[in-house]
């Protein structure tokens, strides 16, 4: 819904340059540059789209700051998960309204808000007050106090264990994830999904080592996100000199309970993997044969 900007409204201003500026509009504020400034006595009353002037005459385009504007823009602690990586640690982690979740490792909310705006319940588990203060006050400040009702943060360990049971998703962002495998086997209800992030491969693989040790576990894959823009201006199109790739590692499992059953480990790892060799073999040939001709 539409509606004009009133005072105590986040608003981002983009200028010629398509600089973004980040800033909350009070009674009796001016948002300064080298430009000049702006009174956000110009702004409220008006709506998206409003191109206002500074008092140098620089122009500004008015609108709302999406969530991956808050996100890349917002107040920080410690370092933020990117727009990249938060949709699809969403898609993992198939997370929807009702959706019961433990995150652990909250940092400055950016997951958090996230997952709350798909409609998840959150508990956070957080060593540092500091970060648990900053969460908390970037989820109030773009989603509003209500969704501080299903968001909960507590200064805990969880490489101590989880408290609770039958959480849907545990959704972690930690140094050393492989220590609460065993924590969220005791969480998660049957089906739940678990998702790592983590920034190095040695600790993907350590995930990995883990969920593979427990015949709790299927449905193991890791992955990760690289972002490419593209160049397009007439007939020049091209792919963007600069390119967001490695970020993290993105691990996630199914859990399927403590019951003997065939473990999902080395061989049928190897199977898959041979699989897929005999899969791309045929391609490759091919590609050569092509490249050759």
């Amino acid at each position: 819904m539409n509606k004009p900007f009133e005072y105590g409204d986040r608003v981002l201003l983009l200028d010629n340059k398509q600089r973004r500026y980040l800033i909350i509009l009070k009674e009796g504020g001016e948002f300064h540059s080298h430009n000049g400034f702006v009174p956000h006595a110009d702004i409220v009353a008006n709506f998206e789209g409003l191109l206002a002037k500074s008092t140098k005459g620089s122009s500004y385009i008015v609108l709302r700051p999406t969530l991956e504007d808050f996100v890349v823009e917002m107040p920080r602690g410690a370092q933020v998960i990117y727009p990249k990586d938060l949709a699809p640690i969403c898609m993992l982690a198939d997370i929807g309204p009702g959706v019961r979740v433990f995150e652990s490792g909250v940092g400055s909310g950016a997951l958090s808000m996230t997952m709350l705006r798909y409609g998840a319940e959150i508990v956070g588990y957080e060593l540092r007050q500091d970060f648990a203060n900053r969460a908390t006050s970037n989820v109030r400040s773009f989603l509003g106090e209500d969704a501080l009702s299903r968001y909960h943060v507590e200064l805990r360990d969880c490489y101590e264990g989880i408290d609770g049971t039958d959480f849907d998703r545990v959704v972690l962002d930690i140094p050393e994830p492989w220590k609460v495998i065993a924590h969220a086997e005791k969480a998660l209800r049957l089906g739940g999904i678990l998702v790592a992030y983590t920034p190095s491969i040695t600790q993907a693989v350590q995930v990995r080592e883990a969920l593979a040790r427990s015949r709790a576990w299927n449905m193991t894959r890791t992955l990760e996100v690289l972002h490419r823009g593209w160049h397009i201006e007439g007939q020049a199109v091209r792919p963007d000199h600069r390119m967001v790739a490695h970020t993290a590692f993105l691990t996630t499992a199914r859990f399927l309970g403590l019951h003997d059953k065939p473990p999902v480990g080395d061989e049928a790892l190897e199977d898959e993997v041979a699989g897929d060799q005999a899969a791309t073999e045929p391609l490759a040939a091919a590609n050569c044969g092509a490249g050759d001709s």
